[in-house]
């Protein structure tokens, strides 16, 4: 799985001019789920946002988490991530998980974060949306339950 995070001050999702979900200051998190991606890794990105410290202190130092800030999440299904674009023009989408596998791992990915108290908005899955986000730093940070590619991570 992969989720590119970013902090905001606002965001809201709309499909079809109809409001789906809003936050104010938290974090947008655009979720990829790959063929074979696991309840496991859902669970660990899941806690991996919410104690991610990209939040500033009082002495302006990202040492806050999305917990400590009690902010919202508006959780944007995100297929597109798995985009692979090394050959030709048109990017390949054959490591993305189908809906039928990838849903159900969205939604445990949410509920994940819910249950850590913090509020969750979501996009519409499967759905054209159109997204409005007040990135605040702007920051933004990629995060991938590939072991290869997460690198010499502690626990």
């Amino acid at each position: 799985m992969r989720a590119l995070v970013q902090r905001v001050t606002q965001a809201l999702v709309t499909v079809e001019d109809a409001l789906v979900g809003q936050i104010d200051a938290g974090l947008v998190i655009l979720l990829g789920v790959r063929d074979g991606d696991t309840d496991e890794q859902a669970d660990w990105l899941a806690d991996r946002v919410v104690h991610l410290r990209i939040f500033n202190d009082d002495e302006g130092r990202f040492d806050r988490s999305l917990h400590d800030i009690q902010g919202g999440a508006l959780v944007v299904p995100q297929f597109t991530l798995y985009g692979d674009a090394r050959r030709g023009r048109r990017p390949s989408f054959t490591a993305a998980a189908l809906p039928g596998e990838a849903e159900p791992l969205y939604e445990r990915f949410c509920q994940q974060i819910r249950e850590q108290d913090i509020h969750v908005e979501t996009g519409s899955f499967g759905a054209h949306m159109l997204v409005k986000i007040h990135n605040d730093g702007p920051v933004t940070i990629m995060l991938d339950t590939d072991i290869s590619r997460r690198g010499n991570v502690r626990a």
